[in-house]
C-alpha cells in the first residue's frame, strides 16, 4: 500500500453546510494550529472564511498510517478538526428496532411541546451538566495527598417508578417550573387508560450500536 498523498497535510475537498452532514458521522474533535509561522496567514484567512459562512470544510488528512475524513469548523477563532466516519461504517437502522405500531393524539404532542418548551435552554453552562464522577475523584485524590478524610458520598436518590409516558411529562413539567421559581400547578396531561404497574423482574434489553465495524 502506498503512502497516503494526506500522510503529513490536511487536503480540503470541498465546502458543505454542516446540517447536510449525518451527526452520526462526526467523531472526536481537535484543535488544530498552524505548524510553523509561514503557515499563519492561510490558517487565519481560512478562519475569517469558515467563521462568515455558515459551512463547513469536508478534509481528508491520515491518521495511524490510514487515510481519514475530516470535517473543519471554527470554534473561538481556532479551528477545530473533527474525525469523521466513512459511510460504510454507519449502520442502518432495521425494521427490528421499531416497537409496535401506537396511535398518539394531537393533543399528546402539543402537550410534548409544551413540556419541550419549559425545559429548553440556550446552553449546556449549568453545573447540572458537569462531570461529577471527575469532581468527586478529584477531591478524594487532593484528600488523600493532604492525608484528609474522604469526602462523605451522598446516598443515590431512589428513581422514582414512571407509570406512563404522561405521568413521565407532567411529572417533568412540574420539575422543570418548580426549578425555575415558577408555579408548579399545571394542567394534568392527558391519560388514555389507568397504568399498569411494571412487572418486578428485569428484562434485558437488545442493544444494537450505529457503527459498521470497518475491514482491514
Amino acid at each position: 500500500m502506498n503512502e497516503a498523498t494526506t500522510a503529513k497535510a490536511i487536503e480540503i475537498d470541498a465546502f458543505v453546510p454542516l446540517d447536510s452532514i449525518d451527526p452520526l458521522r462526526i467523531g472526536e474533535g481537535y484543535y488544530l494550529a498552524p505548524a510553523q509561522q509561514v503557515a499563519a496567514k492561510p490558517y487565519k484567512l481560512l478562519v475569517q472564511a469558515l467563521g462568515r459562512s455558515s459551512k463547513v470544510a469536508v478534509a481528508k488528512y491520515a491518521w495511524s498510517g490510514r487515510e481519514r475524513l475530516g470535517l473543519l469548523r471554527v470554534k473561538d477563532d481556532v479551528l477545530v478538526l473533527h474525525a469523521m466516519r466513512w459511510p460504510d461504517e454507519i449502520r442502518r437502522p432495521t425494521p427490528e428496532m421499531l416497537p409496535d405500531p401506537v396511535q398518539v393524539s394531537d393533543e399528546e404532542i402539543d402537550r410534548a411541546l409544551a413540556l419541550m418548551d419549559t425545559m429548553s435552554r440556550d446552553d449546556l453552562d449549568d453545573p447540572e451538566f458537569a462531570d461529577r464522577y471527575t469532581d468527586a475523584l478529584a477531591e478524594i485524590i487532593k484528600a488523600k495527598r493532604e492525608e484528609q478524610p474522604l469526602p462523605e458520598t451522598p446516598e443515590p436518590e431512589q428513581p422514582v417508578q414512571v407509570l406512563d409516558l404522561m405521568a413521565a411529562l407532567n411529572a417533568s413539567v412540574e420539575k422543570a417550573k418548580t426549578a425555575r421559581g415558577e408555579s408548579a400547578d399545571v394542567h394534568e396531561l392527558p391519560r388514555k387508560k389507568a397504568a399498569r404497574k411494571a412487572p418486578a423482574k428485569k428484562t434485558t434489553a437488545k442493544k444494537t450500536t450505529s457503527r459498521r465495524p470497518r475491514s482491514a
